[in-house]
């Protein structure tokens, strides 16, 4: 038995997406610069799926732009949006749980000068309005929230946040992280002030590898990968065919079926956090229902390392995380845990379950009866 309750690290590409990938690496692989037929076929795949996401997001085609990830869109975005806008301003304000691919191009800015400010947040992960509101002044360029914390699942009030900083400064550049977001809830950039969002394929059963922003008019940003001059100048290099096209199939397919989808994974992560609530020992970090993203759950499980409750799960045929899964390979104590206060004993003993619509309340009850068995045991060993 094998059950993957690690859909946040990546997902499994879905029949769909595979053929279409095939498709465009064995029949239609042409140059999209080329000037003939193969090329022109190529293109075509760019063309519509730029139309595919601008129609999902409600945005011109034009403003879609495809990247090798979520990794590369999140400096793109932010390392442009400050080099372009250094003049009116010196600084930016983020969060304390960021992901990786946001907080360590802030640190890199902060090393050429710039002021970056990490907001605080609430038990839940919550970013205060009125931290916000208090770190915002003229200098400021640029912020920058996640839509949902990667970790543990809450739901920032991007909305707000934009109504918010737009009265204050119209020309502050909005960024939103929405690599956890996008194909698990309905994103409306305009509506929401947002200038630049960023989105990666594989969290949502499409190839890895793959990665798009959106770069709403006018806005300034500086290109950070020159050459060719694809992509109007401002991504350059040969496009992914595959993978653009890949993204664009699993973007499709998840907004086709986004209600059916987010009622499954809800109904999941509620079941786990009323399974998980009563057991001895454990802290769930995450919320039900619409309060939180609908896929994911952390849990602190008091006296067991989370490596360790990792590995005795996977022996039973159970795949989760213990973190982030960019910097799992090198275990260290969650920054986004330790920015929502959560018990120092509980740091490195949470584990992250993360589903999609393939999971089954079978699979949980399953996972369920092992933790209850593995539990005790781990624990005892880990008194002696």
């Amino acid at each position: 038995m094998e059950i993957y309750f690690d859909n946040c690290a990546t997902t499994v590409v879905t029949e769909a997406v595979k053929n279409v990938v095939i498709q465009t690496m064995t029949q239609d692989y042409g140059n999209p610069s080329s000037m003939h037929m193969k090329g022109v076929r190529a293109e075509k795949y760019v063309t519509e799926a730029k139309q595919n996401i601008a129609d999902i997001l409600k945005v011109d085609a034009r403003e879609i732009y495809f990247t090798s990830g979520g990794t590369e869109s999140n400096n793109m975005a932010i390392i442009g949006a400050a080099e372009a806008n250094k003049r009116k301003g010196n600084k930016i304000i983020t969060t304390k749980i960021e992901h990786a691919s946001v907080s360590a191009p802030m640190k890199y800015l902060e090393k050429q000068g710039f002021e970056v400010v990490f907001l605080p947040v609430d038990r839940y992960g919550v970013v205060s309005m009125e931290d916000l509101k208090k770190e915002m002044t003229e200098d400021t360029i640029l912020v920058s929230v996640m839509y949902v914390n990667n970790e543990v699942g809450t739901i920032e009030p991007v909305e707000e946040i934009g109504k918010y900083i737009k009265s204050v400064n119209p020309h502050v550049v909005y960024h939103v992280d929405a690599i956890q977001a996008f194909g698990k809830m309905k994103i409306y950039p305009r509506h929401g002030n947002i200038d630049l969002l960023t989105v990666s394929g594989h969290k949502i059963h499409g190839p890895k590898g793959t990665g798009f922003i959106y770069i709403r008019k006018n806005t300034k940003l500086n290109a950070i990968v020159l050459g060719g001059g694809q992509q109007n100048g401002m991504r350059s290099g040969t496009e992914n065919v595959p993978g653009i096209a890949g993204i664009a199939q699993a973007a499709k397919d998840c907004y086709d079926n986004l209600d059916e989808n987010v009622a499954i994974m809800t109904k999941l992560k509620d079941y786990l956090i009323d399974k998980l609530t009563p057991m001895e020992g454990v802290v769930v970090n995450s919320q039900k229902g619409k309060a939180g993203a609908p896929h994911i759950v952390s849990a602190g499980f008091r006296g067991v390392k989370s490596e360790v409750l990792l590995h005795a799960l996977e022996e039973k045929g159970i795949y989760i995380s213990a973190g982030s899964a960019c910097s799992s390979n090198k275990p260290a104590l969650s920054e986004t845990l330790k920015a929502m206060k959560i018990d120092k004993q509980l740091l490195d003993s949470t584990v992250r379950f993360s589903f999609c619509k393939f999971n089954t309340i079978e699979e949980i009850d399953y996972a369920v009866e092992q933790l209850n068995i593995l539990l005790p045991m781990l624990r005892k060993y880990v008194r002696r």
